[in-house]
């Protein structure tokens, strides 16, 4: 079993909801195990500002399925979750990335890991923070400092649901 970080965000059709079952749908994913994730987070939308914010979690997955595999069986979520894929930092229903698969660097065309971007993001850092502190993954570095560097990004822990 391979470890994999996934990232998870929505901003449309009850955005906690979304993110909550996708979290339940990552715990079925042919050969892989949900081992834990993140609190929700509240955060400001990146690159096209006129859309809803958006809410955030992090998962740590137990995979057998290969970077590519775990990659299309995360798309197909965001499919059945109504994913549109209108255009670049569109709003969206459901938004899975695959931040990190066990130490695979790799540039493919259809995926790069670790994500290009992960290290920029707080409301990728600090979930994977929440999970993963003190780790230092490679090619990303150490996920404390990273998160504690952009955590006055405007990215706010929302209450844990009742």
């Amino acid at each position: 079993m391979t470890l994999a970080y996934v990232a998870l965000g929505s901003n449309l059709e009850q955005p906690e909801q979304q993110v909550r079952a996708a979290l339940a749908a990552l715990g079925h994913l042919p050969g892989s195990a949900l081992l834990r994730h993140s609190s929700l987070y509240r955060t400001a939308p990146v690159g096209y500002a006129d859309q809803p914010d958006f809410i955030n979690a992090v998962a740590a997955l137990e995979t057998d399925l290969p970077p590519a595999a775990l990659l299309a069986e995360l798309f197909a979520i965001e499919q059945r979750f109504g994913r549109q894929r209108s255009f670049r930092n569109a709003p969206r229903v459901l938004d899975l990335d695959l931040l990190h698969y066990d130490g695979v660097i790799m540039s493919e065309a259809e995926l790069v890991l670790p994500h290009p971007r992960m290290r920029e993001r707080a409301f990728v850092m600090v979930p994977l923070a929440e999970i993963a502190a003190g780790q230092d993954l490679p090619g990303v570095g150490d996920v404390s400092a990273l998160a504690a560097a952009l955590a006055g990004d405007g990215i706010e822990r929302l209450p844990e649901a009742g």
